[in-house]
């Protein structure tokens, strides 16, 4: 069936968008400025405050909700139906689990690659997968438990690529391997948020728009009042600011103001999350999960693309192999081998009950993942 002109619209947004949110954040990373007090040029290196700028982006989605919602007042929407009455205190644990992952992830993000940044956050299967088991009492089928062993030699095979690339005074081989370390510790939380999300929320039938834009504004809420303390807290190696603490927004504001560029930067990572939370979702409801996953690895293409094209980073012939072995891992857990193998055989698609709600072949994507 051929796809309508909305729908490739809501494809195209997701994969531009996706890949916006990436490099932006890498973007900002590269430019150098001055701070406050007149502190010698340095590399802007905020992960926390970005992380605050994310979550005000995911709080517009909360915003688009309740102008569909009036929206659809006069006409019957069944995915703006009334829904049952929840305690919106249930998005807390899973918004702290997303405020720790994306934060570390940005940390993470400037120490190493965006390509590299964007393949080992395939990890994600691997604990996903393995708590869905533990926590939720689920049975993971024979190709899934194989896209796992799969992902886990992709992760190898990235890791390895990035040890024996050539590293500048700006990523060295100690910080590259630290990031990726980090990258992986922080799939792990997002795991948990998944779980938590699959154990708690999924059962009340929240709008994803609502669930996103709620999980939002408690780690914007959250995050941005933890700016105070981390002004004071010394952080040595892992402080990207003059004065060597765990964030220092003022001298992120300074730095701003003196390269209005990075503004710009800041600005494409805040309102891409929100479009692409929205095309993500829309993308799962109007065509199907499988659909979102694709186009989720098509974004690390145009992600590892751009980088390269920038000179952001060197070109490594293994990079093209790990990611081809995530891209298989992904695709075994997601159960696209048997959607290929249908076609192939000219046979019609095996029904895939929930797959336009589910985002992964076991337990469900975390509602907002989008970093």
């Amino acid at each position: 069936m051929a796809w309508t002109k909305y729908q490739l619209f809501l494809t195209g947004l997701m994969l531009v968008t996706g890949s916006i949110n990436t490099l932006s954040a890498k973007w900002a990373d590269n430019f150098v400025a001055p701070g406050c007090g007149g502190s010698q040029e340095h590399s802007f290196q905020h992960p926390f405050l970005q992380a605050v700028g994310m979550f005000l982006g995911e709080c517009f989605c909360l915003a688009a909700f309740y102008l569909l919602r009036c929206r659809a007042a006069g006409h019957p929407d069944t995915s703006m139906d009334p829904q049952q009455p929840f305690n919106p205190l249930l998005f807390l644990p899973p918004a702290l689990c997303d405020m720790t992952g994306t934060s570390i992830m940005y940390v993470a993000l400037n120490m190493t690659s965006a390509s590299s940044f964007q393949m080992l956050r395939g990890a994600v299967i691997i604990f996903t997968g393995l708590f869905s088991v533990t926590f939720l009492g689920r049975r993971l089928a024979l190709s899934q438990w194989l896209g796992i062993l799969v992902t886990i030699a992709g992760l190898v095979v990235v890791g390895l690529a990035d040890l024996l690339s050539k590293h500048d005074s700006q990523h060295k081989l100690s910080e590259v391997i630290t990031g990726d370390l980090l990258i992986i510790m922080a799939q792990i939380i997002i795991s948990i948020q998944m779980v938590l999300e699959e154990k708690f929320v999924y059962k009340h039938s929240v709008h994803p728009l609502r669930a996103v834009g709620t999980e939002g504004l408690f780690g914007f809420v959250i995050l941005f009042l933890l700016l105070v303390p981390m002004y004071y807290i010394p952080a040595g190696s892992f402080s990207g600011n003059p004065r060597g603490t765990l964030e220092d927004a003022l001298d992120a504001f300074c730095q701003v103001g003196r390269q209005p560029l990075i503004a710009l930067a800041l600005l494409g990572n805040i309102s891409s999350i929100a479009f692409f939370n929205f095309a993500g979702i829309s993308v799962t409801k109007e065509l199907s999960a499988t659909t979102r996953m694709v186009l989720d690895s098509l974004r690390t293409i145009v992600i590892w693309a751009l980088s390269l094209t920038l000179g952001w980073e060197a070109f490594h012939p293994l990079q093209i192999l790990g990611f081809l072995i995530l891209l298989t891992g992904t695709a075994l857990y997601n159960g696209l081998h048997r959607l290929l193998l249908s076609r192939l055989s000219r046979g019609r698609p095996p029904a895939e009950e929930g797959e336009h709600e589910r985002l992964l072949g076991g337990p469900r994507t975390a509602i907002n993942d989008a970093s």
